[in-house]
């Protein structure tokens, strides 16, 4: 029985993971494709942490050889923690790849992870190269010249160069019959609907009374008589949320009219769960 025990040992002693050196280092992002991508050093039974400069797309993380290759793989804000469940072969790099969420340069972050036989890195902080001068003065003359554009096609002259207006004009007139109750703790406070040959829109001023949760549209539905829907191209609000005893304009954007100027539709909003509701029944458009 000594004897046994005594030739175990040494065997055991063989399974045990080599020590490696912990280390904490920093690694630059290329900033043109004809460099090397950075290496970060992995070892069985060590978590080694990726904290980034910027915020992750979480939804974008690319860990080549997940879940075979890894014990465990956690995605943060602006980290990703791997633990690998075995070393690396020697020649074997595994690419993680994740997008950055503030769209800079460069938009993706690419690394690749390796073993190496003495060292193995804890923490690596992967951060960007910064911008020379002139990326940077590129950069600003092409946003300068993006909001030229569109201060050129916003307005009322964009309307015109768009085509969103013409000669059949704008019809503007009172919502019909603004519900005087409340509805899901929500109360309208008017509205009036505009018509144009390509568009229409149904302006909703909508007050979220005291002691309710704060709320936003999330989708609207406008129907005919008959139940035909109509289509429904943006609804959108002047302010993110409706706090607790406030009052909005809720704006929604139709396609093109092809139901008669006096027809009665039928509107109905509602926050992104579905479960307050806002109903108009008589809306002219």
């Amino acid at each position: 029985m000594l004897l046994t025990l005594s030739l175990a040992a040494p065997a055991a002693a063989q399974t045990q993971p080599p020590a490696r050196e912990q280390q904490q280092r920093q690694v630059l992002l290329p900033s043109n494709p004809n460099e090397a991508v950075p290496e970060a050093r992995v070892a069985v039974g060590v978590a080694t942490y990726l904290r980034f400069d910027a915020p992750l797309d979480r939804a974008s993380v690319e860990v080549e050889g997940r879940p075979a290759r890894f014990r465990w793989v956690e995605v943060g804000e602006r980290l990703i923690a791997v633990e690998p469940s075995v070393d690396l072969d020697a020649e074997e790099k595994l690419v993680v790849r994740v997008r950055y969420r503030d769209g800079a340069s460069p938009t993706v972050a690419t690394l690749v992870l390796v073993t190496h036989p003495t060292l193995v890195d804890k923490e690596v902080e992967v951060v960007r190269r910064p911008r020379t001068v002139e990326a940077l003065e590129a950069a600003l003359a092409e946003k300068e010249k993006a909001l030229a554009a569109l201060q050129a096609t916003s307005g009322p002259a964009g309307l015109v160069f768009s085509g969103r207006l013409n000669l059949e004009g704008v019809q503007a007139r009172l919502m019909v019959n603004v519900p005087t109750g409340t509805q899901s703790g929500l109360k309208v406070q008017g509205g009036e609907g505009y018509r144009a040959g390509t568009w229409a829109l149904a302006v909703v001023r909508v007050r979220n009374l005291p002691g309710q949760k704060p709320w936003a549209p999330g989708q609207a539905r406008l129907t005919r008589p008959n139940g035909t829907p109509v289509k429904v191209r943006s609804v959108d609000m002047d302010r993110a949320l409706l706090g607790s005893g406030e009052e909005g304009l809720v704006v929604l954007e139709t396609e093109a009219p092809f139901w008669d100027a006096g027809e009665i539709l039928r509107l109905e909003l509602l926050d992104k769960s579905g479960t307050r509701r806002l109903s108009l029944p008589e809306v002219k458009l």
